[in-house]
C-alpha cells in the first residue's frame, strides 16, 4: 500500500490544510483527501506543487508500506485490515 504522509510534513511545518490550499490551489477537498489518506490517485502536478510548497521530495511525502502492516480508512471513517489467508 502506498502512504501520503502530507498530515506528517505539515505537521512539522506548522501548516494547515487551508493554507496549504491556499499557496498550491489545490482544492480544499482534494488536500483533505490527502491529508486523511482517501484519495485513489495523487496528481503529478499536485505532488510538484506540494513538494515544492513544503520544501520537500516526493520521497518524504509517499512511502510503500508492505501489505500485511497496513490499514484502509474509507471515506466514511471506517478502517479495513487486510485478511489473513495464512489460516
Amino acid at each position: 500500500m502506498i502512504r501520503i504522509l502530507l498530515s506528517t510534513r505539515l505537521g512539522e511545518r506548522k501548516y494547515s490544510q487551508a493554507e496549504l490550499s491556499r499557496k498550491t490551489r489545490i482544492r480544499p477537498s482534494t488536500i483533505n483527501e490527502y491529508y486523511w489518506e482517501i484519495a485513489d490517485r495523487i496528481s503529478l502536478k499536485h505532488l510538484d506543487l506540494i513538494c515544492e510548497v513544503l520544501q520537500c521530495d516526493i520521497s518524504d511525502l509517499l512511502v510503500r508500506v508492505p501489505d500485511e502492516e497496513y490499514e484502509i480508512r474509507t471515506k466514511t471513517g471506517a478502517i479495513i485490515k487486510p485478511k489473513d489467508d495464512s489460516k
